[in-house]
């Protein structure tokens, strides 16, 4: 069984292993690592052989760490990325470049419809009626996009809202409220198959699927980094988050939203949470806690989108795409069943 884990920010993590009596046997590490004392090679893999087959993550990189010799130093991996390594062999999880990808960037729709081709591609995906997708969001109205579990009248103050022309929308995924003004954010989703991450913690598979994203950044001048559980940030602060929710038919959801410009009055007088956050520190700090990439890099929000798309071609060999009219379809009736209802907006009072 062979299993490959590419650490996030990282090196490449890559097992050889056999299964022999429901334990793991002859294991080998590999990688692109750096690891001192070179013994400590050997001691990995006699920690890792014998270990049950259903051991976790987390017995694994236990199991490691316990073995290293005191002062042995890892440098681009992780005792745990040796687990996720493992279980991916395992469950023998493919790579990215085992799919073939689209990327998606199309025509302006409004929040409610973002919000459901979300839920509409990526069932299509865990059923398979489409490619993995990469898309690009474009939107012709401001909202602001609360989590599937916030409560509305505790997130939002629905005056300040209507004061300054944001609509209000629950998506379907977890995490906390985002502002989406007029070309003020960059926002992706992606599409995966449940395999992808395979093998994987919950928390892995976050920076995981935002890794491309870390090298476009990077690849404008950005000290990009992943902030557990979710937040991609610089040195001078966050700069996005992003949010997960997996349909039952192995589709997996991963969207991420990255300020590009910011008004932090306008912050504290939609949010009610953002407010609270800044009551004692002045809405002049809401720009130190978000770092936008207009700021960082001086270019058009149109020219961020495309070193995105660029990257991501690059690295997965993904092709320019469409949503299809029936898949728009299916979208325009979910917003009207579920995403434009007084039910689904505050189903968290």
């Amino acid at each position: 069984m062979h299993g490959e884990y590419k650490v996030p920010g990282g090196k490449l993590v890559v097992v050889d292993l056999e299964v022999q009596g429901g334990r793991i046997a002859d294991f080998h590490l590999a990688g692109d690592f750096f690891l001192e004392p070179d013994d400590a090679l050997h001691d990995i893999d006699a920690a890792v052989t014998g270990l049950p087959q259903e051991a976790d993550v987390a017995a694994i990189a236990a199991a490691v760490r316990s073995a290293l010799p005191e002062g042995a130093q890892l440098l681009g991996f992780t005792p745990e990325s040796v687990g996720t390594a493992v279980r991916r062999a395992l469950v023998t999880a493919p790579g990215w470049r085992d799919f073939e990808w689209e990327i998606v960037h199309d025509k302006p729709v409004s929040p409610r419809m973002n919000l459901a081709l979300d839920e509409v591609l990526t069932g299509r995906v865990g059923d398979g009626r489409r490619k993995p997708t990469l898309r690009l969001w474009e939107w012709d109205e401001s909202a602001v996009v609360i989590g599937s579990f916030q409560s509305f009248r505790n997130e939002v103050d629905p005056e300040g809202a209507a004061k300054h022309g944001f609509d209000v929308v629950r998506r379907i995924s977890g995490g906390g409220a985002m502002m989406m003004g007029a070309n003020s954010i960059v926002t992706y989703s992606l599409y995966v198959p449940a395999a992808l991450v395979a093998g994987m913690t919950f928390a892995d598979s976050y920076a995981f699927l935002d890794d491309w994203v870390l090298q476009a950044l990077r690849s404008l001048g950005i000290e990009a980094t992943y902030q557990p559980l979710n937040d991609i940030a610089s040195p001078q602060g966050k700069i996005g988050g992003a949010a997960q929710k997996r349909l039952a038919n192995g589709g997996v959801l991963h969207h991420a939203t990255l300020s590009y410009d910011m008004d932090g009055q306008v912050m504290t007088e939609v949010l009610r949470i953002g407010r609270e956050k800044l009551s004692d520190k002045g809405t002049a700090s809401a720009a130190k806690r978000v770092d936008p990439l207009r700021r960082q890099t001086g270019l058009p929000r149109e020219a961020i989108i495309e070193r995105f798309i660029e990257t991501f071609a690059h690295l997965y060999g993904a092709v320019p795409g469409h949503i299809t009219e029936e898949e728009y379809a299916e979208a325009e009736a979910l917003v009207e069943s579920k995403f434009a209802t007084d039910a689904w907006l505050h189903r968290v009072p």
